[in-house]
């Protein structure tokens, strides 16, 4: 069984930094495709960043430049580093297969950016 388990959230002032970091067991990582989603309170959840096994990303306007995906296969995992982080950033994160989200979602992790 997939299990995908998020980590690395927390309270973060405006222009600060956090690493997400998501571990996925059960499945054979290194041929999947994988993306970060984030969902923020009254709205739907949206993709922030996508990475195919052969290295091509793919992010969300209002994170570019300041986002950055990133794996290694080794471990099962997947990151999202978070530079610059802004209010608006604010939301619950998850990771998921990408574009394709056809895994079981995991808890997500809170990321809360104070103001």
């Amino acid at each position: 069984q997939v299990q995908l388990v998020e980590s690395g959230g927390g309270l973060v002032q405006t222009g600060g930094s956090l690493r997400l970091s998501c571990a996925a067991s059960g499945l054979i990582f290194s041929i999947n495709a994988m993306g970060w989603y984030r969902q923020a309170p009254g709205k739907q959840r949206e993709l922030v960043a996508g990475l195919t096994s052969g290295g091509i990303t793919n992010y969300a306007d209002s994170v570019k430049g300041r986002f950055t995906i990133s794996r290694d296969n080794a471990k099962n995992t997947v990151y999202l580093q978070m530079n610059s982080l802004k209010p608006e950033d604010t939301a619950v994160y998850y990771c998921n297969a990408y574009p394709s989200t056809y895994l079981l979602w995991g808890k997500g992790t809170l990321v809360t950016v104070s103001s």
